[in-house]
């Protein structure tokens, strides 16, 4: 929208996505050359980056694979944006309504099967309603049905890749021995594709993986609190810090609680989604500078002053 061309070099697992967002383009108009896909494993994003022909970078994926892409970027003298993915917190108040509550829960988790930055990875849910919501939370888990991802009676389909399936399994393996107690799921579902039962696991303590890893698959962890500033701190006590959502009936305590949330986004009695019209990134290892809205396209723009002062004006020009 501010004129900028881009040269998008997909992730190995998501190249058909990537060279179908070009024909998109090209099939909306857009002049030749002004997007382009290309194909290839990370050499190639280093390349890139050296290239003189690329002046800024943005870069979606893994804390230490933006690492090197923002160490190569910086060197170079170019601007970089990183969204890093994250562990977001879905902060379940004493006072919320705890239907709507659990809805959004299967939602912010299964997302896309789990495999989003943005879906709910951990629930931290008050001491007084914690057995009401995960009961409800667990009922709706179980009506999800997992198969052919090309099926109309599929909710969840398989997950990237194999590798993606040992990782998950290794993660709710690894916090069971440490004590966390499943309560539906928690296995893979016996069948030809890289399926994974929804998961649902209690009794989640700080140091266990599913709590400091981003878990990128169809499980859930649910914390227990007594009180909400000790929701708060559980919800920051992560390396990461994209989103955040949280259930309460009182807006005044949802704006105090959001304010102390260490996040780029808090989404109210909803589950976090992004929305062109707002701003879109994280803090901490989440990464760094934000995509969409204003505050995206004056990312990778030149603010260029231009002052004439025989004529009395000032002008701002961005480019």
């Amino acid at each position: 929208m501010v004129g900028n061309t881009i040269v998008l070099k997909p992730a190995s697992a998501t190249t058909g996505c990537g060279i179908e967002i070009e024909k998109m383009f090209s099939k909306s108009g857009v002049p030749g050359g002004v997007f382009q896909t290309i194909v290839g494993d990370s050499s190639i994003s280093e390349i890139l980056i050296d290239s003189q022909d690329i002046n800024a970078v943005t870069f979606t994926g893994s804390v230490s694979a933006g690492g090197k892409v923002a160490q190569r970027a910086t060197s170079q003298i170019k601007k970089c944006v990183l969204e890093l993915g994250g562990s977001d917190p879905f902060i379940v108040c004493e006072d919320a309504d705890i239907e709507k509550a659990s809805t959004g829960a299967v939602k912010g988790r299964f997302v896309n099967n789990g495999q989003s930055c943005i879906a709910t990875k951990r629930f931290v849910v008050a001491k007084d309603i914690a057995n009401e919501f995960t009961e409800k939370f667990v009922q709706k888990t179980e009506k999800l049905r997992v198969g052919d991802p090309l099926s109309d009676d599929t909710d969840l389909g398989p997950v990237v890749n194999a590798s993606g399936l040992r990782t998950i399994d290794s993660q709710v393996k690894d916090s069971v021995k440490e004590g966390a107690e499943i309560l539906t799921g928690g296995e893979q579902k016996k069948s030809k594709g890289y399926l994974y039962k929804p998961t649902i696991l209690k009794n989640i303590t700080r140091n266990m993986r599913v709590a400091q890893e981003e878990v990128f698959g169809p499980v859930a962890s649910i914390f227990v609190t007594d009180t909400e500033i000790e929701a708060v701190r559980v919800a920051n006590g992560s390396q990461y810090g994209l989103g955040a959502s949280i259930w309460t009936e009182d807006l005044d305590k949802a704006e105090k609680l959001s304010r102390m949330v260490h996040s780029g986004i808090v989404t109210v009695n909803n589950v976090v989604f992004s929305d062109p019209r707002v701003p879109f990134g994280g803090v901490k290892n989440s990464g760094f500078g934000r995509e969409l809205s204003k505050f995206g396209m004056l990312e990778f723009v030149n603010i260029k002053s231009i002052r004439f002062y025989d004529q009395l004006v000032h002008q701002h020009h961005v480019e």
